[in-house]
C-alpha cells in the first residue's frame, strides 16, 4: 500500500488576534480590546493516491519550523509517505546539528496521511484509550499594569471561581514572569482559598524565577496549598536534573519538566537523572505523533505519567489513546480571551466553556487529524507559499 508523496506544500498566513495585546517582553497579557498579530502555516504533503495529510501551526516558540521544512521538501518527494519510522529516523540524523523543529509537523502530516487512507480517526489508529479527556483551564500571563483582567491575584482567583463554575476540576497558574515570588506566593494562596480543597491546582512560572531559593521558597508555598505540580520555574528551562533533584529532596510538590528538553533520549535522561516526577511532551517540538509516543511510551516504562503541551487536535487524539496522562491543557485562556485556537479549522476550535459538568472535552472524530481546514480564511490570509513537486 505505498504512497509516495508528490508534492509538499507550505502556506504562511498573518491575522490579528483580538483580546489580548502583546506587550513589553515575550509573553502576551490578558488585555481587554487588545489586539496580537499572529504568524502562521499549513503543511499539505500529497501523495500519489490523491491523498493529502495538512497540519498548522503558529509561530510562537516553533517559528524556525517552516524553514526546516523547506530544506528538506525536494528529498521528502518521492519517499513512501508510509515510512514515518524511517523518515523520522533519516530527518533526525540529517537534523543532528539543529532544533529538529521541523520533525513534529512533517510527521503529524504523515500521520493524518494514514489516518486519512484507513478512514479512521487518528486516536482509533494508535489504539484508543477513551473518548473524554479530563481538562484544565491554563491562564494567560498577568498584566503587570494591575488594571487587566488578570492584573492581580484577587482577578486570577475571581476568574479561577469562573473555570470551576463551567465544569474545570484543575486550573494552571502563569503568573507574572517578572521573577517577584511575593506576589506569586500571594497568587497561590489566593486561588487556593477561592476554589477550595478539591480542585487541581497547578503552578508554572514559565522559566522566570532567577534562583534556586526562589524556586524553593515558591515551592514551600505549593506544598501548604497543596499544589498538584510546579512546572518548569528556573530560567534554565528544567534542564539541570541535579538542581531539581536536590529541590525534590525538600518539597513535597512533584514537578513536571521537559518542555524545553527536545525528544526522547533527553527526557528519559532527565528522569533517570532525578530532574522531574511528570514528563512534558508536545508533538510539535518533541518529533510529532512518533516523537510523543515514545516518550510517552518510555514514561509508561518508567511508571510515571507524560503530561501534553499545549492545545492541539492532534495532542488530543494523542491522550485519547494514552493511559498514563492526566489533563489536556486548554490554553492559554483569560476573561477576555476564552477562544484559544486559531481559525485554521472548519468546525474545531479549543474554548474555555467547551468542557462538560465533568470537566472534560472530546476528541475529533474524523479520518486523520479529524480536521477540516477553513479554505476561505486560508486564501484570505495567506501571504506566501512554496510547492515542491
Amino acid at each position: 500500500m505505498a504512497q509516495r508523496i508528490e508534492s509538499v506544500t507550505l502556506r504562511k498566513m498573518k491575522w490579528e488576534a483580538t483580546g489580548r495585546r502583546q506587550e513589553a517582553g515575550f509573553y502576551p497579557t490578558a488585555y481587554d480590546g487588545g489586539v496580537t498579530p499572529q504568524t502562521g502555516y499549513v503543511l499539505e504533503i500529497r501523495t500519489d493516491a490523491g491523498i493529502t495529510g495538512e497540519y498548522t501551526w503558529t509561530t510562537g516558540i516553533n517559528g524556525h519550523a517552516a524553514d526546516h521544512i523547506a530544506s528538506v521538501a525536494s528529498w521528502l518527494v518521492g519517499q513512501d509517505a508510509f515510512e514515518r519510522e524511517r523518515i523520522w529516523n533519516d530527518l533526525r540524523r540529517v537534523w543532528r546539528k539543529y532544533d529538529q523543529l521541523g520533525l513534529g509537523p512533517l510527521d503529524c502530516a504523515l500521520w493524518d496521511i494514514a489516518g486519512k487512507t484507513y478512514g479512521a480517526p487518528l486516536w482509533e489508529l494508535l489504539g484508543g484509550y477513551r473518548k473524554r479527556l479530563p481538562a484544565y483551564a491554563s491562564t494567560l500571563f498577568g498584566d503587570d499594569a494591575g488594571t487587566g483582567p488578570l492584573g492581580t491575584p484577587a482577578k486570577y482567583a475571581e476568574f479561577a471561581r469562573h473555570c470551576v463554575s463551567l465544569g474545570y476540576r484543575a486550573i494552571k497558574l502563569h503568573g507574572w514572569n517578572d521573577g517577584d515570588i511575593r506576589r506569586e506566593i500571594e497568587l497561590v494562596h489566593a486561588v487556593r482559598d477561592a476554589v477550595g480543597p478539591d480542585i487541581a491546582l497547578m503552578l508554572d512560572p514559565s522559566g522566570a524565577y532567577r534562583t534556586f531559593g526562589d524556586i524553593l521558597t515558591v515551592g514551600r508555598a505549593l506544598d501548604e496549598a497543596g499544589f498538584y505540580w510546579f512546572e518548569d520555574p528556573g530560567m534554565e528551562g528544567g534542564t539541570s536534573a541535579f538542581a531539581y533533584r536536590r529541590l525534590r529532596e525538600q518539597l513535597k510538590t512533584p514537578f513536571l519538566q521537559g518542555e524545553h528538553i527536545r525528544g526522547l533520549q533527553p527526557h528519559v535522561d532527565n528522569v533517570l537523572a532525578g530532574g522531574t516526577d511528570f514528563m512534558r511532551a508536545d508533538a510539535g517540538l518533541d518529533g510529532g505523533v512518533t516523537g510523543v509516543l515514545k516518550i510517552a511510551h518510555a514514561a509508561e516504562a518508567l511508571g510515571i505519567d507524560v503530561e501534553l503541551h499545549a492545545t492541539s487536535p492532534v495532542h488530543r487524539h494523542l491522550m485519547a489513546s494514552l493511559r498514563n496522562s492526566n489533563f489536556y491543557e486548554l490554553g492559554l485562556v483569560a476573561p477576555s480571551l476564552a477562544l484559544v485556537t486559531p481559525p485554521f479549522f472548519a468546525d474545531y476550535a479549543d474554548r474555555l466553556d467547551e468542557v462538560d459538568a465533568d470537566g472534560t472535552v472530546g476528541v475529533p472524530t474524523g479520518p486523520g487529524l479529524g480536521t477540516p481546514l477553513d479554505r476561505d480564511w486560508i486564501a484570505a490570509h495567506e501571504v506566501d507559499v512554496l510547492t515542491i513537486d
